[in-house]
């Protein structure tokens, strides 16, 4: 049986949750492995909407483990209430259903606070980070200043790291004309949550080991998509973290060797949240429509979508970059009744054509994108769970973004549905 890890190939909001859903209801445990509570996914289950940020998606199956891998950073005062807001909906999670990895960081407010001032005092050059935190998190965690799960069990341990910690971020507080963190106050919200997180604290990575060696199916889900990666992505206009499936390894404590399958995720045009270049966006009726169709706005911010048209250079780099095996094609449907569709094939740059998008971020501003016209068609798409339910000029469609790509698609999903998905190749079986 095969291990399978889901990353998004774009900018994020593929559709993430729908398939990680779909797979874990036949996975045995489903792991977080990077990210905060910045991402979302919404889950449609018999009817019941779900809304997650922090939790794994399989915490809505029955009979599931799910866990926060330490390559999260983890804001406990979200997980709480992530908790009690999915308890409302019938779902109680459990420290059987839900681990967390001990030495995974905490988000505190002095990163929420820090992440607001240095996005007001950039003006202009701000990134547009969702102000929760998460990148001063992941600085303090290669800054050896985290505080981490295992450390609300132990006071002592707890009194140094905080100190470590506001010494380094009282002085930048008081760069920004902040006041100084009150210490007490920080470490009285410690102690309150405290309770409330550490029952699920596990060694996630033993408890990893020992679900692999037995044989189980383990889902990784990824959040954001490999266009944010720190590394990979339109940096700085990226999230904090290695989005890419790679950094399951590291962010959920097993080796390379225990991924056997990379699924990625891509919608059917292309989308991007916030700041940074996007060389197919589309400011005109055309953009505008496929928001308005695609639903295209953010789970966890509300932000409206920008949008516009594949672009395959980049799917085929994501896909080179992250070692994808095949991808799932998503919201297929949108593109319903367009008479001619364009996907991007590469790029132009100071007169000189290029197959792939450049690192240097002036660079990618000045890009032009290459177009290939394709005839789109006017039957819907909507609903279709096999091959032969979908327009001739569909399947065009998704067998051309298979060429231009280099990677095959292995599901397609036709509807926020689950049941809505045409399977092409079963992740699970390995490559």
């Amino acid at each position: 049986m095969a291990n399978v890890a889901v990353v998004g190939a774009q900018w994020g909001d593929e559709g993430k949750g729908k398939l990680v859903d779909w797979l874990s209801e036949r996975a045995d445990v489903i792991v977080r492995f990077q990210g905060g509570h910045n991402a979302g996914h919404t889950l449609v289950v018999d009817g019941e909407v779900y809304k997650l940020s922090l939790l794994p998606s399989g915490i809505v199956r029955k009979g599931k483990r799910s866990i926060i891998g330490n390559g999260v950073v983890l804001d406990p005062w979200a997980l709480v209430a992530e908790i009690e807001k999915l308890s409302k909906q019938g779902v109680v999670a459990t420290p059987e259903t839900l681990g967390i990895a001990e030495n995974t960081p905490l988000i505190l407010p002095v990163h929420r606070d820090l992440d607001q001032m240095r996005e007001a005092a950039a003006g202009k050059a701000k990134i547009g980070t969702t102000g929760r935190g998460i990148g001063p998190a992941y600085e303090d965690k290669v800054g050896r200043r985290a505080i981490r799960v295992a450390d609300l069990a132990d006071p002592a341990t707890l009194e140094t790291r905080i100190d470590r910690l506001l010494a380094h971020h009282d002085a930048l507080r008081k760069g920004l004309g902040a006041e100084p963190v009150d210490r007490a106050a920080l470490k009285a919200e410690l102690e309150a949550i405290a309770p409330q997180i550490l029952p699920f604290a596990c060694a996630a990575w033993k408890e990893m080991s020992e679900h692999i060696k037995a044989g189980k199916r383990v889902l990784f889900e990824g959040a954001q998509g490999a266009l944010l990666d720190v590394d990979f992505g339109t940096y700085p206009y990226v999230t904090s973290s290695n989005t890419m499936a790679g950094m399951a390894s590291p962010g959920a404590g097993i080796g390379p060797n225990g991924i056997d399958y990379v699924l990625g995720i891509v919608k059917a045009y292309t989308t991007r949240v916030g700041e940074g270049p996007f060389p197919t966006e589309l400011d005109d009726a055309v953009g505008q429509r496929l928001g308005e169709r695609g639903h295209e706005f953010g789970t966890v911010t509300g932000r409206k979508r920008r949008c516009g048209w594949f672009d395959a250079a980049l799917v085929r780099q994501t896909c080179t970059q992250g070692g994808v095996s095949g991808i799932a094609l998503t919201k297929l449907d949108v593109l319903d009744g367009f008479e001619e569709l364009k996907i991007c094939t590469g790029y132009m740059l100071d007169g000189k054509e290029i197959d792939h998008l450049p690192i240097a971020s002036e660079q990618q501003r000045r890009v032009e994108p290459i177009y290939e016209t394709m005839p789109g068609w006017s039957d819907s798409t909507e609903g279709a769970r096999s091959w032969a339910d979908l327009p001739a000029a569909a399947v065009k469609y998704v067998r051309r973004v298979e060429e231009l790509i280099g990677c095959p698609v292995a599901i397609l999903s036709t509807s926020p549905e689950r049941e809505d998905t045409i399977l092409v190749t079963d992740p699970f079986a390995g490559r």
